[in-house]
């Protein structure tokens, strides 16, 4: 007999991300039992995503100064205060799961995927950032740095459906702004250009892909459907709809929008008949 709580059959049909994680814990926990009591205590005794992510990213996090009791005191605060927030979960599991070749399951990111869990503490960390936690919010910056190797400072605004592969090595700065649908990888750079004050961090809008090692400096837009190529430095705005390549970047072709946004089609090859004018 299941020690574990049943989704009632009304819940499947509303919240099928969730449906879908719990049918693959139970049988990540048939196939390899070394793993039973891991899957059962962050996914199987749970009663919603929410706290399955919650218990799982405190647990992580938790091996520093602040308890993972408290971190998930905090996460159930802002669940229950900002229901946006478990939106912006699940269309993060679906980007991770519908983007990335090598997941083939909604339950490896909740369980093991670092990108996906320094987002979640970052969703976290800016809900008590705007309730004048900025303590603890500025905590869980540096654990999520220390334990993750992703640091976004949590004044940062981030949308929903956003892919960050690998996450070794992310910085965003506090006035940046990332719209839904984006994708990133290793080692991308969002930050200032030096001492500016005010607003001063790039803004991503939807459906950009930041490929490796990518680094957007200032207060400039990477507009829709962009596509930023490994290793370049972007210093001046991006147009939309572009791919934009070099140190610093200049635009070298379409981002190929016609048929699937660069941030879901996560192809980083171009070809590069031209280097275009420095944008």
């Amino acid at each position: 007999m299941a020690l574990h709580k049943k989704l009632p059959q009304g819940v499947q049909a509303i919240d099928p991300v969730w449906s879908r994680v719990r049918e693959e814990a139970e049988e990540c926990a048939r196939r390899e039992p070394a793993l039973a009591s891991f899957i059962f205590t962050t996914v199987l005794n749970h009663d919603s995503l929410e706290h399955a992510i919650a218990h799982r990213v405190a647990a992580r996090l938790g091996a520093g100064d602040v308890s993972s009791e408290l971190i998930v005191q905090a996460f159930h605060e802002a669940i229950e205060a900002e229901l946006t927030i478990g939106a912006a979960m699940r269309a993060d599991i679906v980007a991770v799961a519908e983007r990335d070749p090598a997941t083939s399951r909604y339950l490896e990111p909740v369980l093991y995927y670092k990108g996906f869990h320094a987002l979640q503490a970052h969703r976290l960390a800016h809900y008590l950032w705007h309730r004048g936690r900025k303590d603890l919010a500025l905590y869980l910056q540096s654990q999520s740095s220390s334990v993750f190797g992703v640091d976004i400072n949590p004044a940062t605004k981030m949308g929903k459906g956003i892919f960050i592969d690998h996450g070794t090595g992310v910085v965003i700065g506090a006035t940046a702004v990332i719209d839904d649908d984006v994708s990133m990888l290793q080692g991308v750079t969002l930050g200032g250009t030096g001492k500016e004050q005010g607003d001063r961090h790039p803004k991503i809008r939807r459906g950009v892909l930041l490929s490796a090692g990518a680094k957007v400096l200032g207060n400039i837009e990477i507009g829709s459907c962009a596509r930023v190529a490994a290793g370049s430095v972007v210093l001046k705005p991006v147009p939309p709809n572009v791919t934009v390549a070099g140190v610093p970047a200049r635009v070298v072709g379409d981002a190929g929008c016609k048929y699937s946004e660069p941030a879901r089609s996560m192809n980083q090859m171009f070809d590069m008949p031209f280097m275009g004018e420095a944008i």
